[in-house]
């Protein structure tokens, strides 16, 4: 069962149009797996729609248009002028079936959500039972990537220079704040230490501003590489 779901905030940021493309794909395959927040989504979407569509929204033809001194006038003109506007397009719009992407690592074939079909990914790159496949999203400093942890692999203990999101699409692990499981939205920052480890392999969406900070023994001297996970 799901227990680790995207913050209130996000998932209003979310529907404002205010996330990163990254995080906001995120938010959206978090929601194909979890009926809470897809059921939250719906109702912050129609408390936005109804805030937007309010008597006290004033909206108007054009931005040259400047307030009539009738309000409701103006109200029902621009309502008329909106309807008209997607009306006028006789055009048939046909709905396209979207087959589903399968991506093969290892041996293990996944099939990716919705919200990850049309992002263009780099080749795998591979380091011991770690696998990684940058997604070209072109944030700057945000680096979005599909992770792969081969059975029995893991990660060794670290923090963040930034924040680290984790959203796990297939399989399990645990570190020693728990055990997630698929649909999990994990989100860490440098105030968080951990060393996750899969017993059954997992396939994780992830998105991070800054790279991993190896804390302890021999671990420390993978730190020049950091970046390459995350």
């Amino acid at each position: 069962m799901i227990t680790h779901h995207p913050k209130h905030e996000l998932l209003s940021a979310f529907v404002e149009g205010e996330l990163p493309a990254s995080l906001s794909a995120a938010i959206a395959v978090h929601a194909e797996m979890c009926e809470i927040c897809a059921k939250n989504i719906q109702h912050l979407t129609e408390e936005s729609a109804a805030n937007f569509f309010s008597p006290d929204v004033k909206t108007y033809n054009s931005y040259s248009d400047k307030p009539a001194s009738n309000t409701a006038a103006t109200d029902e003109l621009s309502y008329e002028f909106m309807i008209d506007s997607i009306t006028e397009d006789e055009s048939i719009a046909e709905l396209v079936v979207q087959e589903p992407l399968e991506i093969e690592i290892k041996g293990s074939t996944y099939q990716l959500p919705t919200a990850l079909r049309s992002m263009s990914m780099m080749g795998w790159q591979k380091m011991g039972k770690l696998s990684r496949a940058r997604l070209n999203l072109n944030e700057g400093a945000l680096h979005s990537s599909l992770l792969h942890i081969d059975k029995d692999g893991g990660v060794p203990s670290h923090t963040h220079k930034g924040f680290e999101l984790t959203l796990l699409l297939e399989g399990s692990f645990e570190d020693e704040m728990g055990t997630y499981v698929k649909g999990d939205f994990i989100w860490l920052t440098d105030k968080n230490t951990h060393t996750p480890h899969t017993t059954e392999g997992c396939l994780c969406y992830t998105v991070a501003d800054d790279a991993l900070q190896f804390i302890q023994g021999l671990s420390k001297l993978l730190n020049p590489i950091g970046a390459f996970i995350y």
